[in-house]
């Protein structure tokens, strides 16, 4: 079964959540018997890279622009699809479903994973909204399959666009514990003394609200722990240098810019506590990493949050600093028991397996080529 695959900047080794997604699901589609090819968007890759765990990668051109970059890409990226020849077409994400419709009529079988509604994000202004909207529309109406990565998802497409959409979520790798700390080192931070948090520098993540709540907490309560933010933006704006001002401003505060590999297992792995306060999500993979460490984690009160099923005293408002100063607070003078972490690696382990999640694609790929 002959696979191509558009909506994800690239990967390896590529910021996102998209990304981290397809650079998990393809290569345990391939040893399921799929011959998978990646179109990739050639600003963000290395173009030294062709193929990742016997995944195909495709560098296409496209302009490194936030509203413009996956509409010509996708556009492109259909036409070369239909060129190479497969016998289906996966597109990822609202915004590349736009071309859903002309996928179709190219003959060739879509289906489509929905991985939230974008237009609720707070960078895009009212007429990407609008585009992004048309998109989730197109898509859902015209894909011949629809994955939803979470149970809220599901149900709003259930409910505005009459589909029964196959419910599929986002997975984890079960990593192993690193006892290395050149990261730490690197940094200038201690085992178990810092909070951790890991993002794109976009608005609906709510780093500003975090930075705030650490500067209100800072001092006594505390005392000896930093904050940690791992990430950066894809494209320089004034949200996210505004961000950086704020983060150097305040004292205890750490930016480390985007980390993968070893680097960033070590600050998984030697963290005190995760957070992640997040306005909008579809089902946030940064989480799932967190606890499959078993890291402690508190999160914003949202449902995609929510649907990971943590204990109800680890959501707070997002949005509200001094709730989440306080329940920091707390949870840092709280042990997280050996058991405690270790049935919840087990429970991670067991739900968000990607050999399951890539095992419940593959049927939704045989529903179409049947």
């Amino acid at each position: 079964m002959k696979i191509v695959v558009l909506g994800t900047r690239g990967f390896p080794n590529v910021q996102g959540g998209v990304e981290a997604h397809c650079e998990n699901l393809y290569p345990c589609l391939v040893k399921q018997g799929c011959d998978v090819t990646v179109i990739t968007r050639r600003p963000y890759v290395d173009l030294g890279v062709t193929s990742y765990r016997d995944v195909r990668l495709v560098a296409l051109n496209c302009p490194q622009n936030k509203f413009l970059e996956a509409f010509i890409h996708t556009f492109k990226g259909v036409l070369l699809a239909r060129k190479m020849g497969c016998d289906i077409l996966h597109i990822h994400s609202i915004g590349p479903s736009l071309f859903v419709p002309m996928a179709k009529l190219l003959g060739l079988k879509v289906v489509m994973t929905h991985h939230g509604p974008d237009y609720e994000r707070k960078k895009w202004n009212g007429l990407a909204k609008l585009v992004l909207m048309m998109g989730e529309w197109k898509g859902c109406v015209f894909a011949n399959e629809i994955i939803a990565i979470s149970k809220t998802i599901a149900d709003h497409i259930k409910k505005n666009f009459g589909r029964t959409a196959n419910q599929i979520p986002n997975g984890v790798l079960i990593p192993q514990q690193i006892g290395t700390d050149g990261a730490l080192k690197r940094f200038g931070i201690e085992k178990g003394k810092y909070i951790l948090t890991v993002g794109r520098f976009v608005p609906e993540k709510g780093f500003e609200d975090l930075v705030n709540a650490f500067q209100l907490g800072a001092g006594s309560n505390f005392a000896g722990y930093k904050l940690v933010v791992v990430g950066d933006a894809d494209h320089i704006d004034k949200y996210s240098t505004k961000l950086k001002e704020k983060a150097n401003q305040v004292k205890g505060v750490i930016l480390t810019g985007r980390l993968t590999g070893m680097p960033l297992q070590e600050l998984y792995t030697h963290a005190g506590l995760f957070v992640l306060p997040s306005y909008y999500e579809g089902l946030p993979i940064v989480l799932l990493e967190a606890l499959s460490y078993g890291l402690s984690c508190l999160v914003s009160d949202i449902s995609s949050n929510r649907e990971v099923g943590l204990d109800s005293e680890r959501y707070f408002p997002a949005g509200d600093v001094d709730t989440m100063a306080k329940i920091i607070v707390r949870f840092l003078a709280r042990t997280q028991a050996l058991e405690e972490k270790d049935l919840q690696i087990k429970r991670i382990s067991e739900k968000y397996s990607w050999e399951k999640i890539s095992a419940e694609t593959f049927k939704v790929y045989k529903k179409i080529c049947m």
